[in-house]
């Protein structure tokens, strides 16, 4: 190339690139993976398959609180999930009456969220 600038898609530095690739000079170098895609795999091996699933579950538990109903945002949480049951404490009795009249409408969100089946939610109120 002389000491000229070549440009990107001159078919000289398309040859010189490793199959793959996306830059001239690197090869064995994989390409970008996404740091989510990676996890369940790292999970595994760790065997932290339960405790990533059980976060990912509490994060769209808040997401499905916050759209569905506002009002609970804060007063409620999940505590387990095990084997497809979700258990939720809740602050106030009212809020577990609301989460347990809505629960098919919140369950069915909660499966579209997460990995693992859901075939439960448990409510419970918290004694202070």
């Amino acid at each position: 190339m002389n000491g000229k600038h070549v440009k990107r898609d001159d078919p000289r530095v398309r040859e010189q690139r490793e199959p793959g690739s996306d830059a001239p000079g690197r090869s064995g170098r994989r390409g970008m993976e996404r740091l989510g895609d990676l996890l369940p795999d790292a999970a595994r091996q760790l065997g932290l398959e339960d405790e990533l699933e059980l976060a990912a579950a509490m994060t769209a538990w808040q997401r499905i609180v916050a759209e569905r109903i506002p009002a609970a945002v804060g007063a409620c949480r999940i505590v387990a999930f095990s084997q497809g049951l979700v258990t939720i404490e809740v602050d106030e009795p009212i809020v577990a009456q609301e989460l347990r009249l809505r629960s098919p409408e919140l369950m069915s969100a909660l499966r579209s969220a997460v990995r693992s089946p859901v075939r439960q939610l448990r409510v419970t109120v918290r004694h202070v």
